[in-house]
């Protein structure tokens, strides 16, 4: 992975782990080590950690943009935990730029009983395929395609799209519901105060051990080992958390 902190100067990749914590009131209760150099891929093996130590699930999860995705949400609906998990155009989509954006696919009229969406020009558009394709995890996804009529002398095409021909728009239809679920969980009362509560409890529990403790490489290599320190340091964040 490419690092914040360069120790050798010179913008080279190097050999890293993903960390993955899960905090209660700023206490580790469990984590996980990834080689992957995305969030994204790193949840339903959390979880699944969870499961292993618990014996169940925890009834709810609280994540950031980095863990929104259509695999992570289809898991934790399968498994009955209630997500608070934002999506990468959440925060952007309650701005007013956003919102009145009429070119904007999120902002088209639906239309589910005819099963198609209007452009801007109000101009029906019609659903001409589906097609599927996989995540590299292997989780299949299935889409919509969407195409505009007639878009030759448009008044509104300089805003619209660029292609030559007619727009056509791809729409994931499994992934929009849960979106729109997620939407109604983080911006509820419930959902406002886990939002305010993440960045407080895991953050601070990362920047403990980074800056106050001053853990800031892995001492070991392989990831069996690495597992092994990441366990011992958030035993000591924990053991200073209760003696404080």
């Amino acid at each position: 992975m490419r690092t914040k902190e360069d120790h050798m100067k010179n913008g080279q990749l190097k050999p890293c782990y993903n960390w993955q914590f899960s905090t209660n009131n700023q206490f580790v209760v469990n984590y996980t080590v990834t080689q992957t150099t995305t969030d994204t891929t790193t949840l339903i093996e959390h979880l699944e950690s969870h499961k292993d130590q618990y014996g169940s699930y925890p009834e709810t999860a609280t994540a950031d943009s980095g863990y929104g995705s259509e695999e992570n949400y289809q898991f934790v609906e399968e498994k009955q935990i209630e997500g608070f998990i934002k999506f990468n155009y959440f925060h952007k989509e309650q701005t007013r730029k956003f919102k009145y954006d009429i070119f904007r696919r999120e902002n088209h009229y639906y239309n589910p009983d005819q099963d198609c969406f209007y452009c801007p020009m109000g101009q029906k558009m019609q659903k001409i395929g589906e097609g599927k394709r996989k995540t590299s995890t292997g989780f299949e996804q299935k889409v919509s395609y969407y195409q505009a009529q007639n878009c030759q002398g448009c008044p509104l095409r300089w805003g619209c799209h660029k292609a030559k021909g007619e727009r056509i728009i791809e729409v994931n239809h499994n992934l929009e519901r849960h979106k729109q679920k997620a939407r109604d969980l983080l911006l509820s009362p419930e959902g406002l105060e886990h939002r305010k509560q993440r960045p407080a409890d895991v953050e601070a529990t990362f920047g403990n051990i980074k800056q106050n403790k001053g853990f800031r490489r892995f001492m070991l290599k392989g990831k069996h080992k690495v597992e092994i320190e990441t366990g011992l340091i958030a035993l000591a964040h924990n053991l200073s958390k209760i003696r404080a």
